[in-house]
């Protein structure tokens, strides 16, 4: 099985749409756990090798923390990928199991599962600043704390870095792989545009004789479809899962057009759509009271066999401005950042496209950060599973930077990763020379929302008075 289909997979076994809580949670961190961490068996990988501790936050999130035998008394805080339907128990040491790269190398790892299944940037980025106090309260201050976020974690710690990363000691740098950094307004809006372009071609998600629905509800809040059920339209339609000389030529039309037009990639238009389904219906039903954060006024669409029928046939709204401002101010970033910064993207990334970094590069040099920021690249195509020895060699080239000062380049985080290799094979494909087009290059821009930061830090501070802005914790 490809790893596009088992991150398909994945996401059939997190969207339980039953398991969605829609409770409001009180939002300011905490540095208490209901129990002090318990001892219990590290991932097979670990084992011998540290000593890892589980628990339950007063917030009701998971962790997990693993402290390596031969400690070099730094610790990591791990922001993990999704979000998904559900957490528990078991996540952050599945987390532990699958990042075991850095206590192998030394160092302290924390992990929090977040509160709740769903969407929220804000309150993941409490939760993981949670799991760092409770290091701290149980095992004293590590020499050096560095956060690190994967795909919609990179979006999570780099709000943990805006937010917190501001306090004395709290953290000393960040590491953000494959990670989701345009935010919530506009990172999604491909998936905007995936679910109108697909209505239109399939016309199945609703179908003509069910209910209808506006598209930028994802599904209605009582929808009893499945991801599976998703997948099985998407297939009705495309054949996506069929052999190229198996499909009739209405489906393989409907396939070129769609991923044409949408720019995603037709090995991962089963999981964009999955999330354009059930996330779509999570942000809107159960995290902004039904209001609609999306809009797709003003686009053009191009690249289909009949672009002119497709503009005049396809959907079309607006978003709430009130939706748009809580989601806004839950998830996008502003650059105000007083860390150093190194990033790591495979360039063909099937699922968060590489040109989240030009966005994030530009949020950055708005707020005249660029010092702070390394952006590297690997000749890669995949999401979740970079080579392990790209990911010793960042955490390794981010803690000389922070210990010297002396910032690193693209050529000599490079030229390092040999090193790692030999210990822990699976290849160094840096390509120091690249540097990504611009975000709206890959996905389509709405009108007026063209510069960045997406949210200004000028805007963040109004907003903040206002009261009840936001998603819900």
């Amino acid at each position: 099985m490809t790893k596009s289909g088992q991150s398909t997979l994945r996401w059939r076994r997190q969207v339980v749409l039953g398991a969605l809580l829609a409770t409001a949670l009180v939002g300011t961190p905490g540095h208490a756990s209901t129990t002090r961490p318990q001892v219990t068996a590290c991932p097979a990988g670990l084992a011998g090798k540290a000593t890892c501790y589980t628990g339950q936050d007063t917030s009701g999130a998971y962790y997990t923390i693993a402290i390596p035998k031969r400690w070099n008394r730094s610790l990591v805080v791990h922001a993990h990928g999704g979000p998904a339907a559900s957490y528990d128990p078991s996540t952050t040491t599945e987390d532990l199991a699958e990042w075991s790269v850095m206590v192998h190398e030394g160092y302290a790892w924390a992990g929090s599962s977040y509160r709740r299944g769903g969407y929220g940037v804000r309150m993941a980025a409490a939760d993981t600043e949670n799991v760092r106090r409770l290091f701290v309260d149980r095992f004293g201050r590590p020499d050096r704390t560095y956060l690190h976020g994967q795909s919609f974690g990179g979006n999570v710690a780099a709000k943990v870095a805006e937010t917190y990363g501001r306090k004395g000691g709290a953290y000393d740098g960040v590491l953000l792989t494959s990670g989701l950094l345009a935010g919530g307004s506009r990172g999604y809006n491909h998936r905007v545009d995936l679910r109108v372009v697909y209505q239109y071609y399939c016309r199945n998600l609703p179908r003509p004789t069910e209910p209808q629905y506006p598209l930028w509800q994802g599904l209605p809040r009582d929808s009893t479809l499945t991801p599976d059920d998703v997948l099985d339209r998407l297939q009705e339609c495309t054949g996506i899962a069929s052999e190229p000389a198996a499909r009739t030529p209405s489906q393989q039309r409907s396939l070129d057009d769609i991923a044409a037009v949408t720019r995603i990639p037709e090995r991962s238009l089963p999981t964009h759509l999955q999330y354009a389904t059930f996330l779509f219906q999570d942000i809107v039903w159960n995290r902004l009271g039904g209001r609609n954060p999306f809009s797709n006024e003003g686009v053009r669409y191009t690249g289909s066999h009949d672009d002119r029928a497709l503009n005049a046939g396809a959907a079309r709204f607006s978003a709430d401005p009130t939706a748009r401002r809580d989601l806004s101010y839950d998830s996008d970033l502003t650059g105000q950042v007083s860390l150093p910064i190194l990033t790591l993207h495979a360039i063909d990334d099937p699922s968060v496209f590489v040109e989240h970094e030009a966005a994030y590069h530009a949020t950055i040099h708005s707020g005249r950060q660029d010092g702070r920021l390394v952006q590297t690249f690997t000749r890669e195509s995949e999401h979740d599973e970079l080579s392990v020895s790209e990911y010793a060699t960042s955490i390794a080239a981010l803690d000389t930077w922070v210990r010297t000062g002396r910032k690193p380049t693209p050529h000599s985080i490079a030229n390092l990763c040999g090193t790692f290799d030999n210990t822990y094979g699976g290849g160094c494909f840096y390509d120091p020379a690249y540097r990504p087009s611009s975000y709206f290059t890959r996905v389509r821009s709405r009108p007026g929302d063209v510069t960045w930061p997406a949210m200004t830090a000028a805007q963040e501070r109004t907003w903040s008075r206002i009261a009840g802005v936001g998603i819900a914790f």
